[in-house]
């Protein structure tokens, strides 16, 4: 005879804001596991597939060299990379939402084709092959990976969705630090060989492995050990209220973009997108004109992925207390100083300053991802987020052909010491931008005292004369 279940039947309950919550089934009863499984499980498949995008940038000057390829073609294989990446992750998000895929499938999908790309840059000397291999099939793969992890992960964890999806797309970067620290080491075309290969045979054993964990929760599925109505409006038990309130109403993409704040936040994460990959792409090749060495190149570039996957959660609880925007122009800020600090330090010749400013221009590269991610469900509801979030996820596209490859050609132009320092400028003018991003459908009321309509049968302060004053007739 079967035990009977442990959880009660489910509900769907609405708190004051009209939210709904599935509540009353336990993860358990649901996957066999408790939810951090599937946490772990997300990231892990994020750290598979890191090397594809933040390991490049120290394989770029030996792929010039054992090649024979331009450093613009070069950097060029980056951009089409980060591209393919950020569009396929759109429609893979929505072929989750409508359940037309399982999380499983699309990771293990985009994980073949993650090693395919990883191999391909391995082991054919072919331009166009690579640029097809690794590029558009790599980038495919990575994106069905991102957008299945991050979507699962933040579906478990809907009461710590910002932390949550720091900590899942922070694997992306610190991901890539064991491959870099190889390529530093094993710089010849032979070394870069074994090192690929291994990260592509890493990467398909991890997502054959964790993906077969991946699995979706029920739609608007809630933690039935927390109060939902309650975690809507305590903020002891929600740390985001009173900094964070959710959307005034549910907008669609079209009411989303006339409100002005969608098109605003596309620019700043477009600006903040090509800032970052520019940073990630080129931080190694500049450490060497500096004459740095290639041990402070690929320090360097370690702590910069490293601190960049780390600091993402630690920035989502930071804007859980003090509030996306301000935490967003935080880091934004941070990111652009740290750049004019790279220049500084590189022309210098200081090597341990360098490496000092590639790490925290890491911590401001990588925070924004998940306080911009979640913005777009505190300003537009969850009726239509995909659409939303599809629209301003495409800003990584466009930040990735012109942080990366309009940029290889500006700087094979004028050199790395202008645009580090125009990069920096950019940093800190897109932080101001921040400052007009508003909730829509929030009235904005003027920091002043209101002077109100007196109430009928009572006598107006104003009217009252002050002390020592004339009445009118004395």
């Amino acid at each position: 005879m079967k035990n009977a279940p442990t959880s009660t039947p489910p509900r769907d309950v609405r708190d004051v804001y009209g939210r709904r919550y599935r509540i009353g089934e336990d993860a358990e009863d649901l996957t066999g596991h408790s939810r951090r499984w599937q946490l772990w499980a997300a990231w892990a498949c994020m750290v598979a597939i890191s090397p594809l995008q933040y390991s490049f940038g120290s394989s770029a000057l030996g792929l010039q060299e054992s090649r024979g390829w331009s450093f613009v073609q070069t950097m060029w294989l980056l951009a089409v990379f980060v591209a393919c990446q950020a569009l396929v992750a759109v429609p893979a998000a929505w072929l989750q939402r409508v359940r037309r895929a399982s999380p499983t499938q699309l990771v293990v999908l985009g994980g073949v084709l993650a090693a395919a790309g990883l191999a391909t840059l391995a082991h054919s000397g072919s331009y166009a092959a690579v640029l097809l291999g690794y590029a558009l099939i790599g980038g495919t793969g990575a994106g069905l990976v991102y957008a299945a992890c991050i979507t699962t992960a933040a579906r478990w964890f809907p009461d710590r969705r910002v932390a949550t999806i720091g900590f899942v797309t922070g694997g992306f970067a610190c991901g890539a630090v064991p491959s870099i620290a190889l390529l530093t080491i094993f710089d010849s075309a032979a070394g870069q060989r074994v090192v690929f290969d291994l990260t592509a045979a890493v990467a398909l054993l991890i997502v054959m492995t964790a993906g077969g964990v991946l699995k979706d929760p029920p739609r608007h599925w809630w933690p039935a050990e927390i109060d939902a109505q309650v975690w809507a409006v305590d903020r002891k038990l929600n740390r985001s209220i009173p900094n964070n309130i959710p959307a005034a109403r549910h907008y669609r993409p079209a009411e989303a973009m006339r409100t002005g704040a969608l098109p605003l936040m596309w620019l700043t994460l477009a600006l903040s997108t090509a800032l970052s990959l520019f940073g990630i792409a080129f931080v190694v090749s500049y450490a060497i004109e500096a004459r740095l060495g290639l041990a402070v190149a690929g320090l360097a570039a370690g702590l910069l992925a490293a601190v960049n996957g780390l600091g993402r959660s630690f920035a989502g609880n930071l804007s859980d207390r003090f509030g996306r925007r301000r935490v967003l122009a935080a880091v934004l800020m941070i990111e652009g100083f740290t750049h004019v600090g790279l220049v500084l330090a590189g022309e210098s010749g200081a090597g341990w300053a360098f490496v000092l400013c590639a790490m925290f221009a890491g911590l401001g590269g990588g925070a924004f991802y998940a306080i911009m991610a979640n913005l777009v469900l505190e300003f537009f509801g969850e009726n239509s987020l995909v659409q939303n979030q599809a629209i301003l996820y495409s800003a990584k596209a466009v930040g990735g052909l012109v942080g990366i490859g309009v940029t290889a050609s500006v700087v094979q132009a004028y050199g790395y010491r202008p645009v580090f320092l125009a990069a920096g400028l950019l940093g800190l003018l897109t932080a101001l931008t921040v400052r007009f991003l508003k909730q829509p459908g929030r009235p904005v009321l003027p920091v002043r005292p209101q002077l109100g309509t007196p109430v009928a049968g009572t006598v107006s302060l104003l009217a009252q004369p002050h002390p020592g004053q004339a009445r009118p007739g004395e």
